[in-house]
């Protein structure tokens, strides 16, 4: 083999390399972040849904939780795939 063989293999693989730490790896690290988010969330937290529902969590289970929303505090079961952020107190986003 040639270099002119290789280069092209080389080629791929510099770019392969750039595709995994721009875009692969970054992913892979939101994810891990916010699943670790939603595996500490505890009753009492203010959280906002991915839906954009803001509330207050009053019951959780397993893959589930119940929130609390409004003034009238209406209950709403959700899982807990649901959950886009948790607001810390006296923040509001």
């Amino acid at each position: 083999m040639n270099i002119g063989q290789l280069s092209p293999l080389v080629m791929t693989a510099i770019f392969i390399g750039i595709f995994y730490f721009l875009l692969i790896r970054p992913q892979q690290k939101k994810t891990k972040q916010v699943n670790e988010m939603r595996n500490n969330l505890q009753v009492g937290d203010n959280v906002i849904t991915i839906g954009g529902i803001h509330g207050k969590i009053v019951k959780i289970k397993e893959d589930s939780l119940t929130i609390e929303v409004g003034a009238d505090k209406i209950k709403l079961q959700l899982s807990k795939w649901a959950i886009g952020n948790v607001v810390k107190a006296g923040v509001e986003e």
